[in-house]
């Protein structure tokens, strides 16, 4: 604004009033659009921070595929005899060692085993199982006492014993159950990281 046009509005108190009220108008629109778009930024801000557990999310943790909740080893000794008529009986006595792992195959979820309402989530996860049949560390088997040939039909019958003994001492109501508790503690801890408070879980029947 020049010098000789602020004078002129100065000597006029009627272009003055109307110079100032446009101010001021212009002020209280520009304040106005101030307030509704910091009002705008935290209601983005809030909606970004809301709970979105996509399909994606589901499928991620599916393709987590055996997930291992319990990890049990054991030692087991079997033994066999060969009786003989007119010698000396056979007998082998062999060491075994393996590692049963227990925990839910995140593949057999079925469809909507993962429910969301709120900050609340409800899974419906696979019954706990031994994640593999082959738990015994063949490298670390080893004979203790043997007497006599043995062919590897025989050795193998006492693999089996032996993986039948592992099971019998291994899978127990009491390690299920275990199990169980450890697959609630880290479903719960995993579910926090996308937002949810609360986690219910329930295991389908076998």
């Amino acid at each position: 604004m020049s010098k000789n046009l602020f004078h002129r509005i100065i000597e006029r108190p009627t272009i003055a009033v109307i110079v100032i009220t446009g101010i001021l108008v212009f002020l209280a629109l520009y304040l106005r659009k101030a307030t509704e778009d910091k009002a705008l930024l935290r209601l983005e801000l809030y909606s970004s921070n809301a709970i979105d557990l996509t399909p994606t999310h589901i499928r991620s943790i599916e393709r987590i595929g055996k997930w291992e909740f319990l990890a049990l080893a054991d030692e087991e000794l079997v033994d066999t005899i060969r009786h003989r008529t007119l010698a000396r009986d056979d007998r082998l006595v062999r060491i075994y060692h393996g590692t049963l792992r227990l925990g839910v195959d995140l593949s057999q979820c079925e469809d909507g085993w993962v429910l969301a309402h709120g900050d609340t989530v409800s899974l419906t996860l696979p019954p706990i199982t031994l994640l593999s049949e082959h738990f015994i560390d063949e490298a670390r088997t080893r004979a203790f006492y043997e007497s006599g040939t043995w062919d590897a039909a025989a050795k193998e019958q006492m693999y089996q014993k032996a993986a039948r003994q592992m099971k019998a001492r291994c899978l127990t109501p009491a390690n299920q159950r275990l199990a169980e508790d450890n697959a609630r503690k880290q479903m719960t801890s995993l579910f926090r990281t996308f937002g949810f408070n609360h986690t219910e879980i329930r295991f389908a029947d076998h």
